[in-house]
């Protein structure tokens, strides 16, 4: 069958184009009477407003992209959830694609979404290089970074402290009398670890008078099994950590895991605190001590600040920092 052009309604209802526009459109400069018969020709022959072609009429296309890293992380899952319910509230359409954190898929991915026309873009990624600043800056609609850290802090976005919470995780461990506290940290390539993270660390054992040791700090890629792996590094040196801060939910899983595959326990052998709060943390035993880190208003905040970009409302502050705390559940004492 045939699409049913905005042509064949005009035409079967005896009225202009304009006018079946008008209808579409909702604009009140329509008698009622051929409002009505308009309507009943809409719904016979089952017309559907091209979009696209309204958006080239419009120069808005109600579609905003969003990049993110991995759609199957339920770090970033709970993030988009947060974009997708406000996008929905202010009428627009997402397109979701993953860019697998590789630089060159991200700058193809943003170009793609450029040319298909999108009104914003909700940004994720780890690595938010000098490359994709620049293309960002030359971009000819707004980009909003969710969970992303952009050191310049040109770029709008929205996060937590991560040097304060990664603090306030270390010094909890060191209000309950641990000394020997190991981290388990994401790629230090990327600024959110290596800048912030691994910043906290260091100034909480610092404030305490506790000595930085390296082999204290594991590099892991936020899965489960460089939490393993970690947990096995970490059980090499001759002084072992009795406090082990992980930087995923997922890596804490394997942290505990690992331990208890070595007939440790949790929290007796090594106390455990995570920093995203997702759902894992709830279903693993013990229970995960977690910084929560609002990943919902992330994405609902990060999408709400790029609805205001796009529609030119002003602005107060495009760095915008949400509050975090520690929830004590059972992986600590």
């Amino acid at each position: 069958m045939m699409n049913v052009t905005i042509y064949d309604v005009a035409r079967e209802a005896n009225v202009s184009m304009a006018t079946v526009s008008r209808v579409v459109n909702g604009n009140p400069n329509v008698k009622p009477a051929t409002r009505k018969k308009v309507v009943e020709v809409i719904e016979r022959l089952g017309y559907r407003p091209n979009a696209v072609a309204r958006g080239l009429a419009s120069k808005k296309t109600t579609t905003v992209g969003v990049i993110i890293p991995d759609i199957s992380s339920t770090f970033f899952a709970e993030l988009a959830r947060g974009i997708e319910d406000i996008a929905t509230m202010y009428k627009y359409n997402i397109i979701l694609s993953n860019s697998d954190q590789n630089l060159d898929k991200e700058l193809h991915l943003l170009n793609t979404m450029l040319g298909k026309q999108v009104d914003g873009i909700v940004f994720m990624g780890g690595n938010i290089t000098t490359e994709l600043v620049e293309e960002f800056k030359k971009s000819p609609v707004p980009i909003v970074l969710a969970g992303s850290i952009e050191e310049s802090e040109k770029i709008p976005s929205v996060n937590i402290d991560y040097e304060q919470a990664t603090y306030d995780a270390i010094d909890s461990f060191i209000q309950n009398g641990h000394k020997e506290i190991a981290i388990v940290i994401g790629p230090l390539q990327e600024p959110i670890n290596r800048e912030r993270k691994l910043a906290g660390y260091k100034r909480a054992l610092s404030e305490a008078g506790i000595d930085y040791k390296e082999n204290f700090v594991i590099e892991g890629d936020y899965t489960y099994d460089s939490g393993i792996e970690a947990f096995e590094k970490l059980l090499e040196g001759d002084v072992k950590p009795t406090a082990i801060y992980s930087g995923s939910d997922e890596m804490a899983l394997g942290v505990i895991h690992g331990a208890e595959d070595k007939g440790y326990k949790v929290p007796n052998d090594f106390e455990v605190i995570s920093s995203d709060n997702t759902r894992l943390s709830l279903m693993v035993r013990p229970q995960l001590t977690t910084i929560v880190q609002p990943l919902y208003d992330i994405g609902a905040v990060a999408m709400r600040l790029l609805t205001k970009l796009m529609n030119k409302e002003e602005i107060t502050d495009h760095i915008i920092v949400l509050p975090h705390r520690i929830e004590q559940r059972s992986s600590t004492k």
